[in-house]
């Protein structure tokens, strides 16, 4: 088994996304709604494994099939749907590795993965304390990747329950009748 490698944060890693970003929006043009920086490697002072993951929502499902094959034949290793109706693309690149999604416009995964990363930018004690999960993990799994996984689950998911609540209390909200 492959050993799992968290980094401490590398601040060039704002710049590898802009350089991805740049390559895959210019494979889907108009296709394309959005491209987001997700994962921990976008959330400033984060440690994280040293893979750049993105999310490139297409303006319609539509258009997915199309954007698919755009991507297979671009050098991108297809894994197949992720089962949230998101669609896993994988690469190396030099000392990093890129993971790009494919998603329609109203994927929940897509919006979950951004209140998460939202989350952890504006508050930094949850991010340190994710980053220590994340090491201790790794120190434990011994390169079992499904014990790391399922080692974050619960801290993601009060994560997003947290951000949630935040996002919620946020809105305004009309007094009941």
């Amino acid at each position: 088994m492959r050993a799992i490698k968290v980094a401490d944060y590398d601040p060039s890693w704002p710049l590898l996304f802009d350089e991805i970003s740049a390559e895959v929006s210019a494979l889907l043009g108009g296709r394309l709604l959005s491209i987001d920086h997700i994962g921990s490697t976008s959330v400033p002072g984060l440690a994280a494994k040293p893979k750049i993951d993105l999310n490139a929502v297409m303006i319609s499902d539509e258009f997915l099939p199309t954007a698919i094959e755009v991507v297979r034949a671009a050098d991108f290793v297809f894994n197949g749907d992720t089962g949230e109706q998101r669609w896993a693309f994988t690469r190396d690149h030099q000392a990093y590795g890129i993971r790009l999604y494919l998603c329609g416009p109203d994927n929940r995964g897509h919006r979950e993965r951004i209140l998460f990363r939202d989350y952890l930018r504006v508050h930094p004690e949850r991010a340190k304390a994710y980053a220590e999960l994340k090491r201790r993990l790794a120190a434990e799994a011994g390169g079992d990747w499904d014990f790391y996984t399922a080692g974050k689950t619960t801290f993601v998911s009060e994560t997003l329950r947290l951000a949630d609540l935040r996002t919620w209390s946020a809105q305004p909200h009309s007094a009941p009748d």
